[in-house]
């Protein structure tokens, strides 16, 4: 059920009643303020997204340190623990 015109027109005058016809102005700038730095904070985050995506194998192969072979990092630890 959409409301009707008389509706509108009494929500409207309630509200510049209660606020005042000069701080309605500065209420819709806030609105779009915080509209417009959230869509550009959604914007920053699919950009982070895509580029942490869109790194090659290669980068993160160079990036990790080549493990010696025979040794085991977790046998030491798992020795040392106690069964509960």
């Amino acid at each position: 059920m959409a409301p009707s015109a008389l509706q509108i027109i009494v929500i409207v005058l309630l509200v510049m009643v209660l606020f005042g016809t000069g701080r309605i102005p500065v209420i819709m700038e806030n609105i779009a303020k915080g509209i417009n730095s959230f869509k550009k904070g959604l914007k920053e985050e699919e950009a982070d997204v895509s580029d942490s995506t869109s790194a090659s194998p290669s980068v993160v192969a160079r990036t990790s340190e080549p493990e010696e072979a025979g040794t085991d990092t977790n046998a030491d630890t798992n020795t040392n623990t106690k069964a509960e």
